[in-house]
């Protein structure tokens, strides 16, 4: 698995497939290249394909700097990956907090972005999201570690009366496997990045009134039942022009693995609609 010296940390990373224009995909707090495992194959038939871990999530180093653990160096990493890849612009998709990564980036960098996908995102904190909990879970993560974490966040999952029905969905068809992938995914996360982004996530500034300034080609994701991300997702659709909203059936907040067929079969068609474009 290569990795690349990156602002400080090595970030693991894997670029497959050819082509001029790479889809370059961030993932969501928690997550890491894992999370779009199982479409890559596929995505790399449609051309280059390039998936990378945040610092301090998945094969990707720790930071000895708790403060770098903010959207602003994701943002800046982005940037560094991509001149490390010789990359000068890119179809990007960003997943959750990846999609606020992504966002940022857009504004930051418009040349470099050809084209956005925003899956399951918000230009602000997301609904469902009250401070406390959260900023409470970010504590038990630096106290108890990780794992303590992720058995007390499964044990309350079959507490949770609105838990979204392709999530347990994926429970039943998986079985230990399920948890056994969540697991490894806060597992391999180190605690005070997983504090930080959770406190940025809860915390941020709204983007939503500079939505106006990205001109690229968007196509807009969100899973039928991933509830809190409903509205945000009609708010970037309202305030990026052309913006098309694509919503998954039978799919929550992983719509590539809820439901990848269809998830597929919206980006394969964004990316044809955005590359047409360009020639």
């Amino acid at each position: 698995m290569p990795r690349l010296a990156i602002n400080g940390v090595e970030l693991a990373y894997e670029d497959v497939g050819t082509g001029s224009r790479p889809f370059v995909l961030v993932h969501g707090l928690t997550g890491f290249r894992d999370d779009f495992r199982e479409q890559l194959d596929a995505l790399s038939g449609l051309g280059r394909t390039i998936i990378y871990d945040h610092r301090g999530h998945g094969d990707s180093g720790r930071s000895a700097d708790v403060a770098s653990y903010s959207f602003a160096q994701l943002v800046a990493d982005l940037g560094a990956l991509l001149d490390a890849l010789d990359v000068a612009d890119c179809d990007l998709l960003g997943h959750s907090m990846g999609g606020m990564v992504a966002l940022r980036f857009a504004l930051a960098q418009p040349a470099r972005v050809a084209s956005l996908v925003c899956m399951d995102t918000a230009a602000r904190a997301p609904d469902r999201m009250p401070r406390a909990p959260f900023a409470a879970a970010g504590a038990i993560a630096r106290s108890d570690g990780m794992a303590t974490l992720a058995n007390l966040l499964r044990a309350r999952a079959g507490d949770e009366p609105d838990r979204p029905a392709a999530e347990r969905r994926l429970e039943r068809e998986w079985g230990e496997m399920f948890w056994e992938r969540r697991h490894k995914r806060l597992t391999a996360m180190d605690p005070n990045a997983f504090n930080g982004f959770v406190l940025e996530l809860v915390d941020q500034a709204p983007l939503t009134a500079r939505l106006g300034e990205i001109r690229c080609p968007t196509t807009v994701i969100v899973g039928a039942e991933d509830v809190g991300f409903l509205t945000p997702s009609a708010e970037l659709v309202a305030g990026i022009r052309g913006a098309r909203l694509v919503t998954i059936p039978d799919a929550a907040h992983s719509p590539q693995i809820e439901n990848p067929t269809a998830w597929f079969a919206a980006v394969r068609e964004h990316l044809a609609r955005a590359r047409a474009a360009a020639r």
